[in-house]
């Protein structure tokens, strides 16, 4: 199995570096933190940065200092903007503008994509047999959507795929 593990490290390798020769823009990756009140003052929560990724799909990678090498499982998105005031329209609007305000506090770029709720991804042998978006299975590394989902592909094709619309979108997906 260990040569599945290398195999999935030289081929998240290579897609990182494919995305880092063809200049392709990054996002932020950051923590949603909660502050403990202090002295009963309760603080505004707000997503420090922890660095630069590549969204691919499903999976993360890191594309600055603090983040190269790793792997993250996509979790939530929000795009930085101002977060407007509270319309009690839904629950799920209510979240997300709670998520533009702890992003806008945490000192993005507006405009900018903040991927936080990340899970990490070790790339050892913990993914041989594992039920996650990454693993390894009959010697070779493999990507589901999400853990839930039962279809796997080999992580080269998926790769190549993923990276592939990234490097060289298909004509007006960037106009």
């Amino acid at each position: 199995m260990t040569d599945g593990l290398e195999r999935a490290r030289a081929l998240l390798d290579g897609a990182a570096r494919r995305l880092r020769d063809a200049d392709v823009p990054d996002e932020a990756l950051g923590e949603y933190v909660e502050p403990k009140a202090v002295l009963g003052i309760r603080r505004e929560p707000t997503i420090r940065s922890l660095g630069r990724v590549w969204r691919v799909g499903a999976l993360l990678l890191g594309s600055s200092p603090e983040t190269d090498g790793r792997v993250w499982a996509t979790g939530r998105i929000t795009r930085v903007t101002e977060p407007g005031r509270s319309q009690f329209v839904s629950v799920s609007a209510e979240v997300r503008r709670a998520y533009r305000a702890a992003a806008q506090k945490g000192h993005f770029e507006p405009g900018d994509t903040v991927n936080h709720g990340a899970t990490p991804i070790p790339v050892d042998g913990s993914l041989v047999g594992s039920d996650g978006v990454l693993f390894v299975d009959d010697g070779g590394p493999f990507v589901r959507w999400s853990p839930t989902a039962g279809a796997a592909v080999p992580l080269e094709a998926y790769l190549a795929d993923r990276v592939g619309l990234l490097v060289d979108p298909p004509r007006g997906a960037t106009d």
